[in-house]
Parts: C-alpha cells; structure tokens; sequence
C-alpha cells in the first residue's frame, strides 16, 4: 500500500511531473521545455513555441495596468493529449507555483487559473507566468539579459568615446515602464561611470537621458530628464561624485540612434549618454 501511495505522490507531485511518452513525442518539432520548467504537466504536449532573443511581455499584476518585462522572451504553449484527463485549473497553477518555489522563485500575482513569479537565477533577473486554459496551458518566459552593449560597456570605452565623439551611450542602466528610479540590477554599468569620472577628477559631464518615441513627447521629455537626475544622485549618494561635475538632462525621444519601429530599435534608444562638458 505504501509503495502505491508514493507512486501516487510521484505521479501528482507537487512539482511539475513529466509527460507521458505518447504526449511527449507529439511535440512540434523544435519545440523543447524550457530550462527553467525541465518537467511539465502529465498528458500535455507542446503543441507551438516561440523564442526572441530580445522581447518584451505584459505580466497580469490582478489590476489594470500590467508588469512590462523585457529580455529573452520564450513562450510556449502545451495541449493536453487526446483521451487524456485534463487536470484543473487550480492544480495546474499550484503546481507552477511550488515548482518556482523550490528554485528560490518569488510570486508575484496567482489567481485560479494564472501564477507570475521572478527569480534572480545565474546572474540574472527571470520573469515566468502559466497561463491555464480550456485544453491548454500558455507559458512565457523572460530573461533579463541586457542588449549587446551591456556587454562591453566599460569606463576605457566610454572614455574612449568621449575622447573620439564628445559623448558616450551607456547601456545597463534600467528604469520601470514610465518611472524613474533607478533599478538595483544597473549597479554594473554605475560602477563603470564611477569609475569613468574618479579616474578623471577634471571631467565634467552632461548626463542625457534618452527615451524611445512611444507616448507623448511632452511626457516623455519629463521622463528622460528625471532618469538623468536619478542617476547624477545615484552617482552622487552611491559613488561620492560630486554633482557640480555633473549636469541632468533629457532628451526624451528626438535623438534616436534606431528605428523606432521595432523592439530592438526602441530598445537601443532607451539610454543614457555621457556628454562632456
């Protein structure tokens, strides 16, 4: 009896169980669970994926506006095979949930058919929501890998660039849909600037916020230039820089260096630059 009740737990679990073979090999071809989830629902198959190295999605908060995330964007969706019983909505949404748990995951939103977490997992920030529907389950994916500049950036470049253009783009300094504090995850590119200006005690910069073109201008033009003055106070309150060296100001979105017309283009023109005074 014992040994049927722990198969029982296996098979149930409160973690998300594999699925059956039948189900499993119908998956779309190229098609594969995500790393985060290597488990999944009993008797579903992945019936479409899609994968954008950079992306965004809105995450349900249970009121009217939403959580914008950006990143590496991979949604799923799974269908339940053919004569195989279909479990509730509750335990789909439970199971998602301790699931994320056990890895260190913190939830943000769950109701009885949908369950949105983040976790800090192998440097950076993750995002996932599991979407319950009638024969299927929706799972989206964010990872927070900054662009390609983030990458590179660093206080030689930006000197470098100053040196040779007069102004720097800063890439990894992040920023909430329409706020203006600076978020935790753009120490590294702060770092950077810090060091930037205590290397060079006479440099005297103009530190630009730039937004994208979506919204109003007049909106938008406030935005930037209050995500200028929150990172000359970073800089001044985290790093000791003093703020006569260092002048707030915005642009909003009339200095694109990409199209606006798509994510990537929008996301590049999301910055701040370095301009010497």
């Amino acid at each position: 009896m014992e040994r049927i009740r722990l198969q029982v737990a296996v098979f149930c679990g409160v973690l998300l169980t594999s699925a059956l073979a039948s189900a499993a090999s119908a998956d779309k071809k190229g098609c594969a669970d995500h790393p985060l989830f290597p488990t999944r629902m009993a008797g579903y198959f992945i019936e479409k994926c899609d994968i954008k190295e950079f992306d965004a999605a809105n995450l349900d908060t249970g009121k009217r506006e939403k959580l914008h995330v950006e990143g590496r964007v991979t949604k799923l969706t799974y269908r339940v095979a053919e004569g195989t019983q279909e479990p509730g909505k509750l335990t789909v949404v439970k199971n998602y949930e301790t699931a994320f748990k056990s890895i260190g995951g913190q939830i943000l939103y769950i109701n009885d058919y949908l369950v949105n977490g983040t976790v800090n997992k192998d440097g950076k920030t993750v995002w996932f929501e599991s979407n319950k529907g009638n024969g299927k389950i929706w799972l989206t994916v964010v990872e927070k890998a900054g662009m390609a500049q983030d990458i590179v950036a660093s206080a030689t470049i930006f000197s470098n660039d100053i040196k040779n253009t007069g102004h720097a783009a800063v890439y990894g300094i992040y920023f909430d849909t329409g706020k203006s504090e600076v978020k935790p995850e753009s120490k590294a590119a702060l770092d950077e600037v810090a060091k930037l200006l205590t290397g060079d005690p006479s440099l005297k910069l103009m530190v630009v916020g730039h937004t994208d073109s979506t919204g109003q201008l007049d909106a938008n033009m406030k935005l930037s230039e209050a995500r200028a003055q929150a990172v000359v106070q970073a800089l001044f309150k985290g790093y000791g820089i003093a703020t006569s060296r260092m002048q707030g100001r915005g642009a909003g979105p009339i200095a694109p260096v990409a199209t606006n017309r798509t994510d990537e283009g929008r996301a590049k023109n999301r910055r701040v630059e370095l301009v010497e005074q």
